[in-house]
């Protein structure tokens, strides 16, 4: 067997492994929360906004950071506010008021939190605007179960579509179904004009999913929330009361989520100011920097992570076809795990494992960086991982069992930790989604 030392690496894969952290850390900066937002209050449908006093609702893995822009770009123009988050890093404003919340499985606080936009969207004084600064992660971090359906029967339903590997449109959609705040309900408590920016993490940017929607109309029914419980797990895996809830709302015995054209969200605006095309772009420019051909791929990422890895080294290669020069091709998306084991790991982590295999079987040196642009992939402190076409060869020298053991037991934390490829940011202030970079030697990848 050859023996690899991380020292005496092929160049072409030590240059790779030096690179692709400074293009991720240029994908972050583009998507920074502080900078998309400074962008948009350039934009004269948001400047049209900002003439009144303003009361602030940040909600969002990225709240913090959004609240503490807006406070410096503002102009003092921000009566007072609300900041809902995961963790408050930064500066937040004296005049907001800070709760702390659980992702991605609500608690207690996200109640609380959710009863605390609640009020304060239908307190906003006369003369005053509500401004919603909208980030990922909203969804469970502002939870307000509906009549008859408690905390634990939410937590419950979102484990369980979790663990079936439900998209973020189907868990989305049951979500709106059993809240009191969702799928518009936040807007429509509000008597004052709602505008709400929105850094997207959602693939196609659609804002009724965005955070679950709270400022925009809704268009799932109980009748599809019912149908997506069907298709994970079957109403047999979630409570009595979730499915007796969707049962009844699908028969019309209860009211709906706010839907298109629905009167109470007249006064109410919502505009995405950053999405994962923020995150590429900023990865593109970087790379080009550093000598490389650039390759955007717009079609996004989804699918089981453990699958889509070796389709975006497929697809990647395919695309670039025989070069003269190093190439970069850069993807972005939200791919989704199946929890089958007891590992840890997260979506990213699998996706780099899971194309370690075809990155060895290439006939010129590659490396794939998978990234959470939120810095936090699963329940993990890594945001992603590195795999390249030595990762297999150095993983056998470690004494690793082969990768896909990892895969089925969730357990890709600890093979890439083992490997020292874990990608460690930190959180970071945005989330705009994941974001896979892979670089090429020059060569010919695929047959002419």
């Amino acid at each position: 067997m050859v023996r690899l030392d991380k020292g005496e690496l092929n160049s072409d894969i030590a240059r790779f492994r030096r690179d692709l952290p400074a293009i991720f850390r240029a994908a972050l900066g583009r998507s920074s929360a502080a900078a998309l937002l400074e962008s948009a209050l350039r934009r004269p449908d948001v400047r049209g906004f900002l003439h009144r006093p303003l009361r602030l609702l940040s909600i969002g893995k990225a709240a913090a950071h959004l609240a503490a822009a807006f406070d410096r770009q503002s102009a003092g123009i921000m009566a007072d506010g609300l900041a809902i988050g995961t963790h408050r890093t930064g500066r937040v404003p004296a005049s907001v008021n800070w709760i702390e919340a659980s992702h991605p499985v609500p608690d207690a606080r996200s109640v609380e939190a959710a009863r605390c936009a609640l009020a304060s969207a239908r307190a906003v004084p006369p003369g005053h605007g509500l401004l919603v600064l909208l980030s990922g992660g909203a969804s469970s971090l502002m939870a307000l179960p509906a009549p008859g359906i408690t905390l634990e029967d939410k937590q419950a339903a979102t484990r369980q579509l979790l663990r079936a590997g439900a998209d973020i449109h189907q868990l989305n959609a049951v979500r709106k179904h059993l809240s009191a705040v969702k799928g518009g309900q936040l807007a429509a408590a509000a008597s004052a004009p709602v505008l709400a920016l929105v850094i997207s993490d959602v693939v196609g940017d659609d804002l009724s999913v965005i955070g679950s929607g709270p400022t925009f109309p809704d268009p799932t029914t109980f009748a599809d929330a019912l149908d997506v419980v069907g298709r994970h797990g079957g109403e047999g895996e979630f409570p009595p009361a979730v499915v007796g809830r969707l049962r009844a709302g699908a028969r019309g015995e209860l009211p709906e989520t706010p839907k298109p054209g629905d009167p109470r969200l007249a006064h109410a605006a919502t505009r995405t100011i950053g999405s994962r095309a923020s995150a590429a772009a900023g990865a593109a420019s970087a790379a080009e920097s550093l000598g490389y051909r650039t390759i955007v791929i717009d079609e996004p990422v989804v699918g089981l992570a453990r699958d889509a890895g070796p389709r975006f080294i497929d697809e990647a290669v395919r695309l670039s076809g025989n070069r003269r020069e190093p190439t970069c091709v850069i993807a972005t998306g939200e791919t989704t795990v199946r929890v089958t084991g007891r590992g840890r790991g997260g979506r990213n982590q699998e996706l780099a494992l899971s194309a370690a295999r075809t990155l060895a079987a290439l006939p010129v040196p590659a490396a794939l960086l998978s990234g959470g642009t939120d810095g936090v992939d699963g329940p993990t402190d890594a945001a992603g991982a590195i795999s390249d076409g030595t990762t297999l060869a150095r993983a056998a020298q470690a004494g690793l069992e082969a990768p896909e053991a990892y895969l089925e037991d969730n357990d890709t934390y600890r093979f890439f930790r083992t490997l020292g490829d874990l990608v460690i940011t930190g959180p970071s202030d945005t989330n705009v989604g994941d974001i896979q970079i892979l670089l090429f030697a020059p060569g010919a990848c695929v047959a002419d």
